[in-house]
């Protein structure tokens, strides 16, 4: 049994950019998490894709269970 707690303070989040992406940052929003800091993109030149990354975090007083 882990000792983790359900929902993890700090998550990073990743995907394409797309919708699908979008709708990840969204939901974890809903779910009482906050942006932490700046988005990031990474470019794969030879696939032509772009990866994005969004840090969150739950506010300290936030029940993590």
């Amino acid at each position: 049994m882990s000792d983790l707690p359900d929902r993890l303070p700090y998550r990073l989040l990743t995907g394409p950019d797309d919708r699908s992406f979008c709708e990840k940052v969204s939901a974890a929003l809903l779910d009482g998490y906050e942006l932490y800091g700046a988005p990031a993109l990474a470019v794969d030149v030879d696939a032509g894709t772009v990866v994005c990354a969004q840090a969150v975090v739950l506010p300290r007083d936030t029940p993590r269970l």
